[in-house]
């Protein structure tokens, strides 16, 4: 793990993975089993995303940096 400007821990995950697997394969959530989710990973696998809208909702937030792994920990840029 390593330290960002403002001391707090980043995960071992990475930015650009997730984006890429929530952009491709977000109906079925696979980037919420790569962030450590597999409820919500389960969920959106059941209902394909939330017919895309949850999908939209989570690509939306790994962008502004608002989705963080389980533990809440920040992706690592």
């Amino acid at each position: 793990m390593t330290m960002t400007m403002d001391s707090r821990m980043e995960s071992e995950k990475k930015f650009v993975p997730a984006v890429l697997l929530c952009f491709f394969l977000g109906g079925l959530g696979i980037h919420r089993f790569y962030l450590g989710r597999p409820g919500t990973g389960i969920l959106m696998v059941l209902t394909l995303g939330g017919l895309g809208i949850w999908t939209i909702i989570d690509f939306v937030r790994l962008v502004t940096g608002s989705l963080t792994v389980k533990n809440g920990q920040p992706l690592a840029r």
